[in-house]
């Protein structure tokens, strides 16, 4: 019974995910774009969930689901100047095209060559304990840049948005 619930939810969050990813990419609004990639985020931390990676779960509904949608509907809706400039105009591109055409033959041939290969588990599980630690040793310098590249983007967009030409 577990099993056929947990393929249930999988391709419910699956279906989730890949609409959203459709959504954003097709919609021409580009607010209404920032909300298809929440969806998208949202969905990832259920598959998570699925995973048995509460930690992961958590740090993506709280940091990419919360923290960086709030930031990018911030960052948009600060630069934009006229409700016009929210509408972006759906451009096809042949080359697009053929890029995207050749990702998923990579992929399929990829899935379809060693889709079945497992891969094994660890004796023991680590915790999240020993990923804190972990992150704490030695990734904290990578998160610290992060963070700055963040904080760097956003004053580069609000100095874009300002008025005039003294720039």
């Amino acid at each position: 019974m577990s099993e056929s619930v947990n393929g249930v939810a999988f391709v419910i969050l699956a279906f989730a995910s890949i609409g959203g990813a459709v959504g954003m990419l097709t919609t021409r609004n580009i607010i209404h774009a920032a909300f298809w990639l929440l969806e998208v985020m949202v969905a990832v931390g259920g598959l998570y969930l699925l995973l048995s990676a509460e930690f992961l779960a958590v740090v993506q509904i709280l940091i990419y689901a919360g923290a960086v949608s709030v930031l990018m509907l911030f960052v948009i809706m600060l630069t934009l100047r006229r409700r016009e400039d929210s509408v972006r105009p759906v451009e096809v591109s042949i080359g697009g095209g053929i890029l995207v055409a050749v990702f998923g033959t990579v992929m399929y041939v990829a899935i379809a060559r060693y889709g079945d290969r497992v891969g094994e588990m660890p004796i023991v599980v680590p915790d999240t304990a020993a990923l804190g630690e972990l992150l704490f040793t030695q990734w904290a310098l990578p998160f610290e840049v992060a963070s700055l590249v963040l904080l760097v983007a956003l004053v580069g967009a609000v100095w874009w948005s300002r008025e005039g030409d003294d720039r």
